[in-house]
């Protein structure tokens, strides 16, 4: 197993890593919309959901991996509500692939964030 850990992407708030290494699989803590300083971006689901992946991107490329290397996400959603405009900016991030997935309403978040996204990917 081996840890994985970028200065591009928030540190993880609790007794966890940004991503674990294992058998070419790279396992990723969930992603909030933190900026690399820990600071919470307020605002839009549109706004925290592109935080969200520029965090995924920061610790996959750490990884050795990419988004066209996602096998499958989780998405944790504060609204369903905010289904339809979450989906267009996944689809923006992930173009023409299409990893498998799982969307979750949950009561509450990290930070009070208005979506979370953990993802498992192939490394290089």
């Amino acid at each position: 197993m081996k840890p994985v850990s970028t200065t591009k992407a928030p540190a993880a708030i609790g007794p966890y890593v940004q991503g674990m290494i294992v058998n070419g699989l790279f396992y990723s803590s969930g992603q909030i919309p933190l900026n690399p300083e820990g600071v919470m971006v307020e605002g839009s689901i549109e706004e925290q959901t592109h935080q969200v992946f520029a965090n995924l991107k920061a610790v996959l490329e750490e990884a050795g991996s990419s988004l066209s290397q996602v096998v499958k996400t989780t998405v944790f959603i504060k609204d369903m509500n905010d289904f339809v405009v979450l989906n267009e900016i996944y689809a923006i991030h992930f173009g023409d692939h299409k990893p498998a997935r799982s969307t979750v309403e949950v009561a509450r978040l990290p930070k009070d964030a208005k979506v979370e996204i953990e993802v498992i990917a192939v490394v290089s």
